[in-house]
């Protein structure tokens, strides 16, 4: 594993949820995703009934995840591009993913699980730390005056 690859799952493993993408009848979509990284891989759980896995296994899929909104002084977004494949999930996983949502939509919950390959991997930041920089002195703005001609 290259260093990003390993620094991209250190990130992802600090947040639950994501989103997944790719596309169903030619048609593009994102859905969020509860997801656990596990021995170098990423597993996301997603709702059967609505029927994004169906999409998603076989398919080259991106997942996303960051820590926007958590009001750290670095936010990070991480994206994995790989093909995902339908699995059944181990013990020791199904204990990673943690409790299941009661219903999504007013249905039922009904977990499928999705393994991730990853084949290409980004890893973006913001840096908001206070060491910033003053910014470049700005001359001032030229006055205009704006006649109207009827």
């Amino acid at each position: 594993m290259s260093p990003d690859e390993i620094r991209a799952l250190d990130l992802l493993s600090r947040v639950s949820y994501g989103r997944v993408a790719t596309s169903m009848r030619a048609m593009p979509f994102v859905a969020p995703a509860r997801h656990i990284v596990f021995d170098g891989h990423v597993l996301i759980r997603l709702h059967r009934g609505l029927g994004y896995h169906r999409a998603c296994n076989g398919s080259v899929v991106a997942y996303g995840a960051d820590n926007l909104g958590s009001d750290a002084e670095t936010v990070w977004s991480v994206q994995f591009t790989g093909t995902a494949r339908i699995t059944d999930p181990t013990e020791a996983q199904l204990a990673a993913f943690g409790q299941e949502p009661r219903a999504v939509d007013g249905e039922a919950f009904d977990p499928v699980f999705m393994r991730i390959e990853p084949q290409f991997v980004t890893v973006h930041t913001l840096d908001y730390t206070s060491e910033r920089q003053a910014p470049a002195p700005t001359l001032p703005s030229p006055v205009r005056h704006l006649h109207h001609v009827a």
